[in-house]
């Protein structure tokens, strides 16, 4: 299927490439406790125990058939105490359903939300602290934590891009104010994305390359869903991945994709989709790889809505483990 190269960035767009973006969209489950990395490690897609204090990874939380009920950014901040950053509209349910595993546990599950302050910083911003640190490599500095997150890659343009998390009350880190939109697109051109209430259960790891940007961890013990993401892994079973797509139409997780060459079914979904500011829509759909290698037209919604255009994804697939 043909690809489309993204707009060149010119000066004005760049100009709203640097600088720090409020995140209202995302907010923080603490667990504090002395058990606390092992439970999560117990439930998580990640190794949580050999997390060093100070650093952060990428885990999602499946049910028991392997499908993702919610996605966080992980930091540890102390031995006893991991924040798990994750969007809004999925705390309450997860922060229920974790804490319903805790039993005999020596941790205790919070929404923290109102104790930190989260800001995605762009190019100059991140760069500043990070240093051209690889995705989920952490800087703590000033009782703040910034992780180092994947790029927006935008043609030959690579924008750093970082997660600032600190408690409430520490003075917000130098740079221009950035709209939230701006980060939202940022977001969807790393090609990485947290699920949302939209797609919940839509997706085992894989259907969104968890595996292939650090998401998952093959060699730790069990957790829910387990055998069915291994299985999906060594069998070779893995029959539909996340891309990057565009449209000249507004877009929304949550809509189906078809493929012309079978429009009586969908073959994907929309994850995570932001307006592009130069123009239409740019999405992270997760779709059959069928459709990715078979001549024909994308679009969304239904066989005759909305065409989606290819776009490449800005990091390589894992393959082979």
């Amino acid at each position: 299927m043909p690809h489309t190269v993204p707009t060149p960035i010119d000066s004005t767009l760049a100009d709203q490439l640097k600088g720090q973006a409020p995140l209202p969209h995302l907010g923080v489950i603490q667990a504090q406790g002395e058990d606390a990395a092992n439970f999560l490690h117990n439930q998580l897609s990640n190794d949580v125990l050999l997390l060093p204090v100070g650093q952060s990874r990428l885990a999602a939380f499946c049910s028991a058939k392997g499908r993702m009920q919610a996605s966080f950014v992980l930091i540890k901040t102390a031995p006893d105490t991991v924040l798990l950053v994750m969007p809004q509209d999925l705390l309450a349910q997860t922060l229920k359903r974790l804490s319903m595993f805790v039993l005999r546990a020596k941790v205790k599950m919070t929404d923290a939300t109102a104790q930190w302050q989260l800001r995605g910083l762009l190019g100059d911003s991140a760069n500043a602290v990070l240093a051209n640190a690889p995705a989920w490599q952490t800087v703590v500095a000033q009782g703040a934590h910034t992780v180092a997150l994947y790029p927006a890659v935008l043609g030959d343009t690579r924008v750093a891009r970082a997660l600032w998390v600190a408690p409430a009350g520490t003075a917000l880190p130098v740079g221009a104010d950035i709209a939230s939109d701006i980060w939202s697109w940022t977001d969807i051109m790393s090609g990485v994305t947290l699920i949302s209430q939209a797609v919940y259960e839509a997706f085992v790891p894989q259907m969104l390359n968890y595996e292939s940007v650090g998401g998952v961890n093959f060699k730790k013990g069990c957790y829910p869903g387990q055998e069915v993401v291994a299985r999906s892994q060594f069998r070779g079973t893995l029959k539909r991945r996340a891309y990057l797509v565009h449209a000249d139409a507004p877009l929304q997780s949550g809509q189906e994709v078809f493929h012309s060459s079978d429009p009586e079914q969908p073959c994907g979904l929309v994850a995570a989709a932001a307006p592009c500011p130069t123009g239409g829509f740019d999405a992270i759909v997760s779709m059959q790889t069928s459709a990715e290698t078979t001549p024909g037209q994308l679009s969304a919604l239904s066989p005759t809505g909305p065409v989606l255009t290819r776009q490449p994804l800005p990091y390589a697939l894992l393959e082979d483990i």
